[in-house]
Parts: structure tokens; C-alpha cells; sequence
């Protein structure tokens, strides 16, 4: 492990918008990134500071008094910038905590640190990813039981219409995000009061943020939403996903539709990353039974030096 002689505090700054060409510049560099690496993920959650030191952008992130580190972003030699991420930690007396890292990173944190450094590896981070023509076509034995569902939507909702998510549909589009969480109350969950935030923001900074959204409605009436934004070349992020549960195949119609959507618009894209289950049983039952091309694993690594406390 390199000793450093005085303690180096990053310059982070709080993310912006305009900086949204320099963070999908750094972006690009990386290939196999798990979903919170999205710059619109990153704007809508928590607080999000960055930097650029040694070629590479660093993120340091707060979700109210849980601080972290994202692996740095950019080509290159990474050991300046995960050493100035240590000492930048121990400067604000804080756990080092970096997250989101790659299976195939693991081994420069463990060269760099081979006494200190612990993993963790939890499957309910891992990111669903999906053909985008398998949802788009739901062809094939495995999605018998999902052409059901949609063929039973289409049934009952004659008059439903898709629509892109914009100005005009947008009240429609706050009622039903209104009505899903007011059914929820009950479960008081901290993460559904973060998610509620995040959603106002992706309504309204959806152009700066370059999100792509459709609003499944019928008689005046918005049963399904989905938004989603480029997560690099050939995949594309789906980050808000809402449905009336009383809709049977509503979930399934919404989902079918922007699969379509997607290819039709971005040929290039092969893949939806439909994120991660955070290890919610029915989540993960759901995610499931989509049949996912692939999972993005992913580790998150503390330094032993810190005292760590769940």
C-alpha cells in the first residue's frame, strides 16, 4: 500500500446540469457499468459531488448521513485516483467506502491495498438486463404467460393509447406517480420518499436529463409510466417503472411498449437495464421472470482502517 505523507482533500463540487456532456464524456471511457453510474440516476438521487483529478471524474455521493465513493470514471491508471479517494476519506474522518465496482476492477483495489481492503457483494445490486427485441417481441415459449397478460390488457382496454411522456400529459402522468405511492402510505418506507423526489425531478429536468418516458392512458385516465435514459451505447437505463395494480397486464403493456419504443427510435441499443431487485422478493420474482440476457454484478469495497458500523 502507497503511504501518503499529508492528507489530500478532493475539490468536489456539487453536479450540476451543464455538466452532464463532461460526466457522459468519462462515461463513455467504461463499458459493464451497473445502472447508478447514469448521469440522470446520479443528478435525481441523493447529493451528488464531483471532481477530475489524475484523468479520471471521481463521485462522492450523500444520501442524508450515508457518504460513498463511486470507482472513478475514465481510461487510464486508476491507483492516483483511488489513492486520492483514501486520503480524502481520512480527511473528512469518514468510512472509505467505493462502490459500484466491476468484477473485472476488484483486483487493482486489492493490489493497492491487500491488507486493508473488504468487499461486499450483494446479488440484490446486481442490475437486470434484457434483450430489448425479447421484450419488445415476447416471442418464444418462455414468454407465453407475459403475451397472455398483454392480450388480456389489450382486451379489457380497448381504448387505451401510448403516448411519450411531455408538457401536455404530464399532470396525468403526476396523478397516477400520486395514487401509487398514496396506496403505499402504509409502509412508510424512506427509500418511497426518495423515490417520490427523484421522480419531480425526472418531470422536471426531463429535457436537460435526456429522458425518454411513455404514458400508457385510457379515457383520460393514466394506468402505466415508464422513464428511461441512455446508459451507454447499447443499453439503454429504465429507471421509473409505475403501473395501477388493479390494471391487470399493465406492467406488462408498459414494458412491451417501450422496449418497442426504444428500438424503433435508437436501433443500436441491444440492451434495457431494468436495474436491481434490492433483494425484495416479489421485485426479484418479477425481474425474473422477464429472463434476463445477462446480471451487471457489482462490489462495493471498504477500507479496514475506518471503523465501520451498520
Amino acid at each position: 500500500m502507497t503511504t501518503l505523507t499529508q492528507p489530500i482533500t478532493i475539490p468536489f463540487r456539487l453536479l450540476s446540469l451543464e455538466d452532464k456532456p463532461l460526466y457522459d464524456g468519462y462515461l463513455a471511457s467504461e463499458s459493464g457499468l451497473g445502472c447508478e453510474y447514469s448521469f440522470a440516476n446520479r443528478y435525481l438521487w441523493g447529493k451528488q459531488q464531483i471532481a477530475v483529478i489524475h484523468g479520471q471524474l471521481l463521485i462522492f455521493s450523500e444520501f442524508g448521513s450515508h457518504m460513498m465513493y463511486a470507482y472513478p470514471l475514465g481510461t487510464g491508471d486508476k491507483a492516483p485516483a483511488l489513492e486520492a479517494i483514501v486520503a480524502d476519506a481520512k480527511a473528512r474522518g469518514i468510512v472509505c467506502r467505493i462502490t459500484g465496482i466491476p468484477p473485472k476492477e476488484k483486483c487493482v483495489l486489492e493490489r493497492l491495498y491487500p491488507e486493508e481492503v473488504r468487499f461486499r457483494y450483494d446479488e440484490g445490486t446486481f442490475d437486470y438486463v434484457y434483450d430489448v427485441n425479447d421484450l419488445a417481441d415476447l416471442k418464444g415459449k418462455k414468454f407465453h404467460g407475459k403475451r397472455n397478460h398483454l392480450n388480456r390488457f389489450s382486451e379489457e382496454h380497448p381504448n387505451h393509447k401510448i403516448e411519450p411522456l411531455c408538457r401536455e400529459n404530464l399532470a396525468l402522468a403526476r396523478s397516477l406517480v400520486k395514487d401509487w405511492y398514496s396506496a403505499r402510505a402504509s409502509e412508510n418506507s424512506n427509500s418511497y420518499r426518495l423515490e417520490i423526489d427523484a421522480i419531480e425531478k425526472a418531470f422536471l429536468y426531463q429535457d436537460q436529463l435526456a429522458l425518454e418516458g411513455l404514458l400508457l392512458t385510457e379515457n383520460g385516465t393514466a394506468l402505466a409510466l415508464t422513464i428511461g435514459s441512455r446508459l451507454s451505447h447499447d443499453t439503454f437505463d429504465v429507471q421509473f417503472e409505475k403501473a395501477r395494480a388493479e390494471v391487470n397486464g399493465a406492467y406488462t403493456a408498459i414494458n412491451c411498449a417501450f422496449a418497442r419504443y426504444i428500438r424503433e427510435k435508437y436501433p443500436e441499443v441491444r440492451f434495457l437495464d431494468r436495474e436491481e431487485d434490492m433483494g425484495i422478493e416479489g421485485l426479484r420474482k418479477a425481474k425474473r421472470s422477464y429472463r434476463p440476457h445477462h446480471m451487471v454484478e457489482k462490489y462495493q469495497a471498504y477500507l479496514l482502517e475506518h471503523t465501520y458500523d451498520r
